[in-house]
């Protein structure tokens, strides 16, 4: 079992947060939230001014002039420019490994590669993640440090071909009972590493060739998509010393803000039972009902027990395959998402109880493990001011009629408007006083240790999801290279004017320490938080210069096993002469 009282309680109860969000968006109506939810108050603008009502988007008008012109940030887009071909071919190899979360074995090293053929010295297992690497640049005094995010994990069942409009699976696996698709980059992170790769090593061709001092940390980053990377990166210390983080995410617009996110908990259950038989299943402790019985009941707090910042949702990993055979060990795994760290513990707690309640009625027995935690986003506003003027500067991506033919394609397969990709760049606009749920990020571990700044880049046709197969399709096509490239674009320009404009990075450490003074970040990983690793392959070992297990790691992990016996049913029924049957 997994305990939670490392982060402290507010001393609220569900019904008073909940009933938080009922106010108006006033700043006299807004204000208590800075003293009731202190993670959600200081990602809000109230915690610049809790005097003044947040910035009205109508009244709102980004500053001008922060975006400079200098040969320092021509270099850097040239750059970019010059060698779009490396970077596309990078952006397509690791759309084509596609490797899950933990395991980017080809990925990361291709990534670490990529940056170390071009003047960056690599360091291994940050955090203690096999596939998590620093990649450092430095010149002059070394100051300022910006930092850089790569991703590179893929997503289960989300594999389709490249360029192909219409769903087919690129790797698809035959079973006549259950077919499955393979991984596939449905979230861009091919996209997002290579163009985040590109230009911090754009930066640092601009900055040996103007002789601009400061150093670049490029941080390859395992498993974003289960939130594990950057949270036990953060916990580790592998992000101190940073002035600014720069980051970006593929996307179906060209934008950036200073928004929150949801917080979030990543937590595993596992049921304990016995064996039976599909046609004699008395005495049965039957695993399989234990999770159906805990989806049913987590279901239920839907209506009365989750406001508008809530998410919860689940995937069933591991149960019967076979129906005539009773599992002895089945698997369920839920996300809580919430608006900061404290709400995000409430439900978590309220999920653990309807695991118990489902292994009670069952008669399993139950084991729980967080597998992750995340805060919510702290924006920066300076930060979102500075991307913009950049984005404005550099101007939008330019599709081509092909690319906007098969982004309407990729649309009118989704049953949405045919409006092809993004051309424009959006309005920079404020956001709500009080954050009102969403996605959640492993970048907000990030935020809350430096100023951090996000934007997103047109890398997939409008009305289409994240987590599809039609974001996979535009991974590796001509489309998605555009948008690759763009944002590579839009990082370079935005960390060459942190460099040469220490006005700019003075700002955002000013507004970031005003949001920060009322709260200390604490991690949401237990003191006795196990990493989940997999066991890399020896090759890629002795490439990165690893030892396994890493250190503080036991190897191998504690096996679960069922050793439950089956439940009395009372007196013994008369013994059947019959053969046993399938």
């Amino acid at each position: 079992m997994c305990e939670t009282d490392h982060l402290d309680s507010s001393g609220m109860s569900r019904r008073d947060m909940l009933g938080l969000l009922g106010v108006a968006g006033t700043a006299a109506a807004v204000t208590p939230i800075l003293t009731a939810d202190p993670a959600m108050a200081a990602a809000s603008d109230l915690a610049l001014d809790p005097k003044t009502t947040p910035a009205d988007p109508a009244d709102y008008a980004p500053p001008t002039g922060l975006a400079l012109d200098s040969q320092a940030k021509d270099a850097a887009l040239s750059w970019i420019d010059r060698r779009s071909n490396a970077i596309i071919g990078l952006n397509d190899r690791i759309w084509e490994f596609a490797e899950p979360s933990l395991a980017e074995w080809n990925s990361s090293w291709a990534e670490a590669q990529f940056l170390a053929a071009n003047g960056f010295t690599i360091t291994w297992g940050a955090g203690g993640m096999p596939t998590a690497f620093v990649a450092t640049f430095s010149n002059g005094t070394g100051k300022p440090v910006i930092g850089f995010s790569g991703e590179y994990d893929a997503l289960p069942g989300l594999s389709q071909e490249k360029g192909n409009p219409k769903h087919s699976p690129l790797a698809y696996h035959h079973d006549p009972y259950a077919p499955t698709y393979g991984f596939g980059h449905g979230c861009g992170h091919n996209a997002l590493g290579a163009a985040a790769a590109a230009a911090a090593v754009a930066v640092s061709v601009a900055m040996k060739a103007r002789n601009i001092s400061g150093t670049l940390k490029f941080f390859g980053s395992t498993a974003e998509e289960q939130l594990v990377g950057k949270t036990v990166a953060v916990k580790a210390g592998v992000y101190k010393g940073l002035d600014a983080f720069v980051d970006w995410h593929p996307s179906s617009n060209n934008g950036t803000g200073w928004g929150s996110s949801n917080a979030m908990y990543s937590i595993a259950f596992h049921f304990l039972g016995t064996d039976g038989h599909g046609g004699s299943p008395l005495a049965t402790r039957s695993t399989q009902d234990a999770v159906t019985a805990m989806a049913t009941l987590t279901e239920y707090l839907r209506e009365s027990y989750q406001a508008h910042t809530s998410r919860m949702h689940y995937a069933i990993r591991q149960t019967g395959q076979a129906p005539n055979v009773f599992p002895t060990l089945s698997s369920i795994w839920y996300y809580a998402r919430e608006g900061s760290p404290a709400r995000a513990k409430i439900l978590m707690d309220r999920l653990v109880k309807c695991a118990e309640a489902a292994a009670l009625a069952t008669g399993t027995r139950m084991e729980h493990r967080i597998m992750a935690g995340t805060w919510n986003q702290l924006g920066n506003k300076r930060g979102a001011e500075l991307m913009h003027a950049n984005m404005t500067q550099i101007g939008p991506p330019k599709f081509s009629a092909a690319d906007q033919n098969f982004g309407k394609a990729l649309q009118r397969s989704n049953g949405t408007e045919e409006s092809g990709f993004s051309e424009t760049i959006s309005p920079l606009t404020p956001p709500a006083p009080v954050f009102m749920g969403g996605g959640s990020t492993d970048v907000a571990d990030i935020s809350w240790q430096v100023p951090t700044i996000q934007m997103g880049a047109a890398h997939q046709p409008r009305g289409t999801k994240n987590h599809s197969w039609h974001h996979t399709a535009t991974g590796a096509h001509h489309s998605g290279h555009v948008g690759m490239l763009m944002a590579a674009r839009y990082l370079a320009g935005t960390t060459v004017d942190l460099l040469t404009q220490p006005k700019v990075i003075a700002e955002m450490k000013d507004e970031f320490e005003r949001r920060t003074k009322n709260i200390t970040w604490t991690s949401m990983l237990p003191d006795d938080y196990e990493l989940p690793l997999y066991e890399p392959p020896k090759w890629f070992l002795e490439r990165t210069g690893q030892k396994w297990p890493p250190k503080g790691v036991k190897w191998p992990p504690r096996r679960i096993v069922s050793t439950e016996t089956a439940p009395d049913l009372g007196p013994a029924l008369p013994p059947s002469n019959l053969p046993p049957l399938e």
